[in-house]
């Protein structure tokens, strides 16, 4: 029998999560575009679509995220976790449709030139280096949220909340800058 309270191991299915799903969105992005064709999908199937569905996804997500900020300023706490619990519905809802997205169709490639390419991978490099820690961190708060940890929620909330919404705001806009080579 363990020893491990419930407190615990969902610390560890986060942290678990949070070393997991970096490696494997890596992977994705390094894996050959003949693998991922492989897996019989066309372009013409339905999941071609899916990059303007993470668009929404991720603005969906930034609306929730404002949305329950305005409602814990505002001391409207079933608002607050209402939107907090759906955003991260609507982040992990992402993550599954990147995942199958990634392994099925070859990256996109970035053919803009001028002064907007290194605006673009500036954004880019940005959202996928944030977009790392924000996993755990916004586990974490939802977890400490959710069991009424309020101290340690809000030590996190510095953190988690900013990056949580900066990387929903720019996965939209690298969408919106990579929209003409999908």
């Amino acid at each position: 029998m363990s020893n491990l309270t419930v407190d615990q191991k969902i610390l560890r299915v986060i942290y678990a999560l949070s070393a997991i799903i970096p490696i494997a969105v890596a992977l994705l992005m390094v894996m050959p575009a003949s693998w991922k064709m492989g897996l019989g999908l066309s372009e013409e199937s339905s999941i071609s679509s899916l990059p303007f569905v993470h668009a929404i996804l991720n603005g969906a997500t930034f609306c929730c995220l404002i949305i329950a900020f305005v409602a814990i300023k505002n001391g409207k706490v079933v608002v607050h976790r209402t939107f907090m619990l759906t955003a991260l519905t609507l982040s992990s809802l992402f993550l599954i449709s990147y995942v199958i997205y990634h392994t099925t169709y070859p990256s996109a490639k970035f053919l803009g030139k001028g002064a907007i390419r290194p605006i673009y991978f500036t954004i880019l490099i940005s959202h996928i280096i944030l977009s790392v820690p924000v996993i755990p961190l916004a586990l974490l708060s939802v977890f400490r949220g959710w069991t009424n940890d309020i101290t340690r929620h809000k030590k996190l909330v510095r953190f988690a909340f900013p990056i949580w919404l900066y990387v929903s705001l720019t996965g939209v806009m690298v969408y919106l800058f990579m929209q003409p080579y999908y």
